[in-house]
């Protein structure tokens, strides 16, 4: 095909795409310890279903242990051709307080343009983008295809870390495509080389056998949650820079966003600072970053007048590409156990690491994307960084280092990912199924 035919198939093809994803949007596929298991398992049902009518001659779900089912899908490569894997996950975030939604979380809306709803970015429009992109060669792709769509990977994705150490040869590919990630702008496009790695545990203190009065015993009685907030709070400096021995400011070498563009992208108040020091992009995309992300404490509204026994905080610690996530989070609990006043009772749970990811920029994989993004965005893309984790990609770049690894997606900045009022640009997803399409024709025939 000519990029003028996979230009228009693409057109033509685009009003289906957004449809179907209107229809996976519409599923809650949640995969959270306490939500309904029967929608992620629709999920999957309807994933299964978008990917047989790419094209694919073998489709199917895969149990993955501990987890919910991956759907996979395989076409054989042409003689001579080499294969790309194409991944994206079909599970999404809770949809969190309703009433921060101008739009129902899970009733696909679309508005001036853009599609809102929970998962409408991240990352069903990274299963559409390749469904819609497979679509466009009817069956005749000029690569090997492999596809991997996961079920956990917002809660859980090491689960299939595990899978594909053991069971490489199901995955194995000259390229891979992760399209879970996307531009800084719509219309910006740019290329992901630069992963920061995640661990995450709980922390939980003790002080009490049960809780007091207040009036009789404070002043006195040791205030659990007091005592965790010291704790917490001892994290950083006045800064805003982390204060745990080990965990160093890096550097990005790739320009970031500017100031301007960090605060409003961010949605940061007018006389509020940012915190710490360094560049924009050495503080998001290569250094730590600890965040409190859960507290597990009484509500205002049903607060009494009592000293606290015990209380709970989720920490998650952001890790640079090359550093390792379990070494950080051994740092942050040793440091936590060092600052615990009053010789409080501490313990840490739940814990989970994942490792980050520096990419290489160079190879014919790479050449090809580039000429694919540049047909489709009119300019070529830059290299970028981001602050999020992706955790199946550093197990595909052990288990396979010759493959190029390639982030790119419908996301951007402004996507709202993980936040109230979630949504994908209609014209960001057709240029990046384009620009999916394209390279796949052009790794094909470069490679040939």
């Amino acid at each position: 095909m000519t990029p003028d035919e996979i230009e228009g198939a693409v057109a033509a093809g685009l009003p289906q795409a957004v449809e179907d994803l209107k229809r996976l949007v519409a599923i809650p596929s949640v995969a959270f310890p306490g939500h309904p298991e029967e929608p992620v398992h629709a999920a999957a049902a309807a994933t299964e279903e978008l990917l047989r009518s790419a094209g694919l001659p073998h489709v199917r779900q895969i149990p993955v242990d501990g987890s919910f089912p991956a759907v996979y899908a395989e076409a054989p490569a042409p003689p001579g051709a080499p294969t790309v894997l194409l991944y994206a996950h079909y599970d999404v975030q809770p949809a969190g307080d309703p009433l921060l939604w101008r739009t129902p979380a899970f009733e696909p809306t679309e508005i001036d343009g853009a599609l809102y709803g929970r998962g409408a970015a991240d990352d069903k429009s990274g299963v559409i983008s390749h469904v819609a992109a497979l679509r466009v060669f009817q069956g005749r792709f000029p690569v090997g295809v492999k596809v991997i769509i996961e079920g956990q990977e917002e809660y859980a994705g090491e689960r299939l870390e595990a899978f594909v150490e053991r069971n490489p040869e199901l995955l194995r590919a000259d390229a891979i495509i992760v399209a879970d990630t996307g531009n800084p702008h719509v219309d910006d496009p740019a290329v992901t080389t630069s992963l920061r790695g995640m661990g995450a545990f709980t922390v939980e203190v003790r002080t009490l056998s049960e809780s007091l009065h207040s009036g009789t015993f404070g002043g006195a009685a040791p205030d659990a949650l007091a005592a965790l907030i010291r704790m917490l709070a001892a994290l950083h400096d006045d800064n805003g820079d982390i204060r745990v021995p080990g965990l160093p400011r890096g550097v990005f070498l790739g320009a970031g966003p500017s100031e301007e563009e960090f605060r409003k992208g961010a949605g940061v108040l007018d006389g509020v600072s940012l915190v710490g020091s360094g560049s924009l992009a050495d503080r998001l995309w290569a250094s730590y970053a600890i965040t409190v992300t859960g507290l597990d404490v009484p509500t205002v509204s049903g607060a009494i007048n009592a000293v606290q026994p015990v209380a709970r905080a989720r920490v998650t610690v952001r890790v640079p590409p090359a550093a390792d996530p379990r070494t950080a989070v051994e740092s942050v609990v040793d440091f936590l156990n060092q600052v615990a006043p009053w010789g409080v009772k501490v313990g840490f749970s739940d814990y989970v690491a994942g490792s980050g990811f520096l990419a290489d920029s160079g190879g014919a994989a790479r050449t090809a994307l580039n000429e694919a993004m540049e047909r489709a965005y009119g300019r070529p893309p830059r290299d970028v960084g981001t602050g999020g984790s992706i955790p199946l990609v550093s197990t595909l770049a052990k288990q396979f280092p010759a493959a190029s690894i390639l982030l790119f997606g419908a996301e951007d900045d402004d996507a709202s990912i993980h936040a109230p009022n979630e949504r994908v640009d209609l014209a960001e997803l057709r240029r990046n199924i384009l620009a999916e399409a394209l390279f796949l024709q052009r790794y094909g025939a470069a490679t040939a």
